[in-house]
């Protein structure tokens, strides 16, 4: 009886030390449109180890949930900026933004316009 209080209160203290895998972070993402969002999203979630990504159309708010052993934010920010959309860490190169639908040209002054209207 001894030996299983001492294996039960050995496993408690593992488990007390166990690091939660689950950060949970929030970045601006630039963009315009519902095109814009499942590009993004599409984006984060193929990145390994996000979980979660729901971007707003609104406020341009991308809510993450991922596991911090596998990814971080500098990687997942990449991402966004390989497929063409700008945030706050990294400016998507030339190529990758032009590559966007016409639509989608958050940088263009009357794409902005032309998406406040609807």
């Amino acid at each position: 009886m001894k030996k299983l209080g001492i294996v039960f209160i050995m496993l408690f203290g593992l488990m007390a030390f166990s690091q939660d895998k689950n950060a949970r972070a929030s970045i601006e993402v630039d963009g315009v449109c519902t095109m814009c969002k499942e590009r993004i999203e599409k984006a984060c979630i193929r990145t390994k180890g996000v979980k979660s990504a729901v971007w707003s159309v609104e406020t341009h708010e991308l809510k993450l949930i991922y596991d911090a052993r596998k990814t971080d934010l500098k990687t997942i920010n990449q991402s966004i900026a390989d497929v063409g959309h700008d945030t706050k860490e990294i400016v998507a190169s030339d190529v990758a933004y032009n590559s966007l639908h016409a639509c989608c040209l958050y940088r263009d002054d009357v794409v902005k316009e032309d998406h406040k209207e609807k």
